[in-house]
């Protein structure tokens, strides 16, 4: 018989590396007592801010998650946990207030919301009567933001790809020292620009002077994004094509920027959204009508933003104009909300496919 050697090997002492650990519903319970506590001392104290309740609450999840780390898991994993709490404060200090005014606009817009105020004009109505609707602002927007991106998009891509395909020396650094500078502008300037050369034409007020504000503070943010998503495209891409012989502005077009469609796509999308909620360079330079005009380049012309204002303007002691500028406003946020809809639906159809 064969002796078969067992292979004993020395037990090891069983060490505990993890520690111990809170457990997973922690937060949640935290959370929990915060706002039962906050609420309590702000009924004690007489607070009556809702927003001075949740501060207080919200300091005490903090606190109270931190020195729980402390005690059960041990300086280092409290350092985490308090970190993980200010992330999720922060977080809820930004949502709330978005939330907030998303809901105070729907239940206030929807008073109004209907299909003949989005078919009809002002024309007849008076502000101060119940009726009238938002057509000729919606075609204005339309028109006006359409103009500005036809001209801000190919001016500001192009720039891109000079900065990131040709551009070097002063001319590249003066250019980007003035996109940074455009970046920054107020509205109000851009509109103040374009005035100014009205004035000197003696032209009258009309939509297309309104677009060239409005690309005036488009064009530095496409820059912007399509720089960035530019710089993403890896070098190998741009020396595959041009090893096999292709000349640069070919590989340009036909490699990068189909490459980087998907990201050029989503911030020329988020430039739009930006310059759709201007009403500074519209109240100069197109003023404004009750009636709807489908030509931009003739005579004074609507937009949502300047309806809204000149709504909410007229709204002291008036119940119908109130009502239609959050009708307006609504409608406003749900234009802009389709636009990033479809800059996501945009770059994901576009992006580069991934695998086999």
């Amino acid at each position: 018989m064969s002796n078969v050697v067992m292979d004993k090997r020395p037990e090891r002492p069983s060490s505990n590396l993890q520690g111990a650990r809170l457990p997973k519903w922690t937060p949640w319970a935290v959370a929990a007592g915060s706002v039962g506590a906050g609420l309590g001392i702000s009924a004690a104290a007489g607070l009556e801010s809702s927003i001075q309740w949740a501060l207080i609450a919200a300091l005490l999840f903090v606190l109270v998650s931190y020195g729980l780390g402390v005690k059960v898991e041990g300086s280092r994993q409290a350092k985490d946990r308090f970190a993980t709490s200010l992330v999720w404060v922060a977080f809820l200090l930004a949502v709330i207030p978005l939330a907030s005014l998303i809901w105070e606009t729907i239940s206030r817009g929807v008073k109004v919301l209907d299909f003949y105020f989005l078919s009809h004009s002002m024309g007849v109505v008076a502000d101060s009567e119940v009726g009238g609707g938002i057509n000729h602002a919606i075609i204005g927007t339309l028109e006006q933001v359409g103009l500005a991106t036809v001209m801000a998009v190919p001016v500001g891509v192009l720039t891109a790809v000079y900065l990131v395909e040709y551009g070097r020396g002063k001319l590249a650094q003066t250019v980007t020292f003035f996109v940074d500078v455009m970046t920054g502008i107020p509205s109000i300037v851009a509109g103040l620009f374009i005035l100014a050369i009205m004035l000197q034409l003696k032209l009258e007020p009309f939509g297309f002077a309104g677009s060239l504000a409005l690309a005036i503070l488009m064009m530095p943010v496409v820059v912007r994004s399509t720089e960035e998503m530019l710089k993403l495209v890896p070098n190998e891409l741009r020396e595959a094509s041009l090893a096999l012989g292709i000349p640069k502005w070919r590989t340009i077009i036909k490699v990068v920027l189909p490459t980087s469609i998907g990201g050029i796509t989503t911030g020329v999308m988020l430039a739009v959204a930006r310059i759709a909620g201007e009403t500074a360079p519209v109240l100069l330079l197109v003023w404004g009508s009750a009636f709807i005009n489908n030509n931009p380049f003739e005579g004074a012309q609507a937009s949502l933003p300047l309806y809204i204002y000149q709504q909410y303007a007229q709204s002291a002691g008036n119940a119908a104009a109130y009502d239609r500028a959050w009708a307006a406003a609504l409608v406003l946020i749900i234009i802009v909300m389709i636009l990033n809809l479809a800059a996501r639906g945009i770059a994901r159809w576009k992006a580069p496919k991934t695998g086999r």
